[in-house]
């Protein structure tokens, strides 16, 4: 999970929330999630584990945005607190490493590279291939990374965003179709699904619009592939910044991969070319991805103006 805006040495110290959250969850796991027990059961206990994640990290985010506010410059500290749980540079990182790997190392260090930032079997994947997944990746995680955390905070302050976060967590921790999981992770598999809805929707749409600011970007073809292509994908999310971000590149993404050696049979998300992707492509969708996170900043930035405006009004 990416520490992206957190310093350094406060990590060290003590740690991140979102690894506060996964205590947690781990915690609730092994004290809830019973083998023993039926379906029925589990998926309850479930429900009251996730409850509880997102109870409690959305608390402790009141008290802090509480303090916050008490002072004149409080919606700077709460911007400040809120931008820690966004994933922008870690993510970028991570991706332009799979170009840089490739292009300096070959292959194998590329596989290696992207095996960091997917679910897939990388050993499965050629040179397009690795960069398929790269930029796939990049589409997704700018999704419920970036754009989620910023909607939810844009909506329901700090403890919306720690609420989102807890969410995303539960979700990546326990929302697994696996005999362990099926049933205790079910809400928390819902559940995330739902809160990420707006933010995919959200996440198409600044691409389109970075795609029109970016050199070598296409605006139209992003309208096209997502119209065509979003609803088709097996991910009632993934799909729109997938396809926002295939068409904007002339690509195709998504379509068959492989999971724990099981094939899984996907929608292609674009019309362009799906074996011809290549290193320069992923530089392409880190600078597309740029654009558009520069536009949510904005846009934050805008809001918390607003606001400000509305309190200093209101004194």
């Amino acid at each position: 999970e990416s520490r992206t805006g957190y310093p350094d040495f406060l990590f060290r110290a003590i740690g991140h929330p979102v690894t506060w959250t996964g205590r947690l969850i781990s915690w609730l796991d092994g004290r809830l999630n019973r083998a023993s027990d039926s379906d029925g059961r589990r998926r309850l206990r479930g429900v009251a584990a996730l409850a509880a994640v997102l109870a409690v990290p959305a608390f402790a985010a009141f008290l802090v945005q509480i303090v916050a506010m008490q002072h004149p410059a409080g919606i700077v500290v709460m911007v400040l607190a809120g931008s820690t749980m966004f994933a922008q540079r870690s993510l970028a990182n991570h991706v332009g490493a799979v170009a840089r790997q490739l292009d300096t190392a070959g292959l194998a260090s590329g596989r290696a590279a992207v095996s960091k930032i997917v679910g897939r079997d990388p050993d499965e994947l050629d040179r397009a291939g690795v960069c398929r997944a790269a930029i796939e990746s990049l589409a997704e995680n700018f999704s419920d990374g970036v754009v989620a955390p910023a909607f939810w905070f844009a909506v329901g302050g700090l403890p919306g965003a720690a609420a989102y976060k807890a969410a995303n967590t539960a979700d990546s921790m326990i929302g697994h179709r696996t005999p362990r999981y099926s049933a205790f992770g079910w809400a928390s598999a819902r559940f995330d699904d739902l809160v990420n809805l707006p933010a995919s929707r959200l996440a198409a749409l600044l691409l389109v619009v970075a795609a029109s600011l970016t050199p070598g970007a296409n605006a139209w073809g992003a309208i096209r592939a997502v119209r065509r292509d979003a609803g088709r994908h097996r991910s009632p999310n993934a799909g729109f910044p997938e396809a926002a971000m295939a068409g904007a590149l002339g690509l195709a993404l998504a379509g068959p991969r492989v999971y724990d050696g099981v094939t899984v049979d996907d929608a292609i998300m674009g019309s362009g070319g799906r074996l011809e992707a290549t290193p320069s492509d992923v530089d392409r969708a880190v600078a597309l991805f740029w654009m558009a996170d520069l536009l949510l900043m904005g846009l934050l930035a805008a809001i918390a103006a607003l606001l400000g405006a509305v309190g200093l009004a209101s004194v």
